[in-house]
């Protein structure tokens, strides 16, 4: 999945699609108008290959109560396509590292240099528990990190014997998987014990959209920790993007949006995500406070969404030279990768691909 310059990927819509934006986990369900056209196999392979054609170099497929499997669901889309890649998200601890990365290795076995893996310690504990999952916020991520020192070494090729404080294995090994490509481990996460994690395990750590200034210090703080441990992952970014040719049109587009989310529904939503022990949800709720109100909080960059979607709420918003250009603005933070959307996924997927991405690659080949 490696491209020259930045690398953007766009996100498989696997809990139902729509103009509109709206809740994304069964716990809270999920608006009629986020969820017209269904996330069935015929439409999101349509989603898929816009993306492919638009020239985007990966795909991330979530995971949650409210979303398809993603295990089930990516060899599906991989075998109807031919090159785009998967960043497959796993919630850690629901799994054993063995079976994850025997997972993995089976669909670079069948698809080969097409996969790479997002590490999800889960931020809500009402969904952990639907799960059968117990463990406090701090031991979650404890968890995760033992996991992910597992999962790589496996993949890696290496014998494991492992004995932590959650993960326990013993004579692990996956015949042969030394030959085949490497598999980069991704992970999100924005408090103190996720940012530990990521600058140990971690190959690319993931951001939601925040400020460019709350991006750098965030990067900071990570890349320090990481060089203390000899490491120095690259960074990714996950936002939503509205443009349109113009500026006017695109802020319409914005407006429009904003028009149709439910006042009850914003409610819920903010009720539900402030029961929710996930520091970077508690980042993306402080950027709008539960209100319509001073929605940009950056230049072009507005909370609209993330008054009734869960995880990443912030989109870019402007015409197609000012989305590049606030894009190239955080590659020159430090951000190598970018996962972007849009609604509906498969207009946006051809809008975004075609308009924003050359010119953010214009931007970067005239600064190198």
């Amino acid at each position: 999945m490696s491209t020259p310059g930045p690398v953007l990927h766009w996100f498989l819509p696997t809990g139902g699609d729509g103009r509109d934006p709206g809740g994304v986990t069964a716990v809270q369900g999920r608006t009629a108008a986020a969820t017209r056209r269904a996330a069935d196999l015929g439409y999101l392979a349509q989603v898929a290959r816009a993306a492919e054609r638009a020239g985007f170099a990966g795909l991330l497929t979530p995971v949650g109560l409210g979303c398809v499997d993603p295990w089930v669901l990516t060899p599906a889309i991989a075998a109807v396509t031919e090159r785009i890649g998967f960043l497959v998200a796993f919630r850690a601890g629901l799994a054993q590292p063995t079976l994850v990365a025997q997972q993995a290795d089976t669909f670079r076995r069948l698809f080969g240099d097409r996969i790479a893996l997002n590490v999800v310690t889960g931020g809500d504990p009402a969904e952990q528990r639907a799960y059968g999952d117990q463990l406090p916020k701090e031991e979650r991520y404890a968890r995760t990190g033992e996991l992910m020192h597992v999962v790589r070494e496996l993949l890696d090729g290496k014998p494991v014997d492992f004995a932590g404080r959650h993960v326990r294995v013993e004579g692990a090994r996956l015949d042969g998987a030394a030959t085949r490509s490497r598999v980069p481990l991704y992970f999100g996460g924005a408090s103190a014990a996720a940012e530990d994690v990521a600058a140990r395990h971690a190959e690319v750590h993931l951001l939601w959209g925040e400020a460019p200034a709350a991006i750098a210090e965030r990067i900071a703080r990570v890349r320090d920790k990481a060089a203390q441990l000899g490491r120095r992952p690259r960074f990714g970014i996950r936002l939503h993007i509205i443009t349109r040719d113009t500026a006017a049109e695109a802020w319409a587009e914005a407006d429009r949006i904003l028009a149709g989310l439910d006042p009850a529904a914003v409610r819920a939503s903010q009720e539900r995500f402030a029961r929710m022990d996930s520091t970077g949800q508690a980042r993306m709720a402080a950027l709008h406070g539960g209100s319509a109100e001073n929605l940009t909080v950056a230049p072009n960059l507005w909370a609209g969404i993330g008054l009734v979607r869960e995880g990443a709420g912030t989109a870019l918003v402007g015409s197609h030279d000012e989305v590049a250009q606030r894009l190239d603005e955080y590659r020159k933070l430090g951000i190598d990768e970018f996962i972007l959307s849009g609604y509906p996924h498969l207009e946006e997927a051809y809008r975004v691909g075609e308009e924003v991405a050359p010119r953010l690659r214009a931007l970067a080949e005239a600064a190198a």
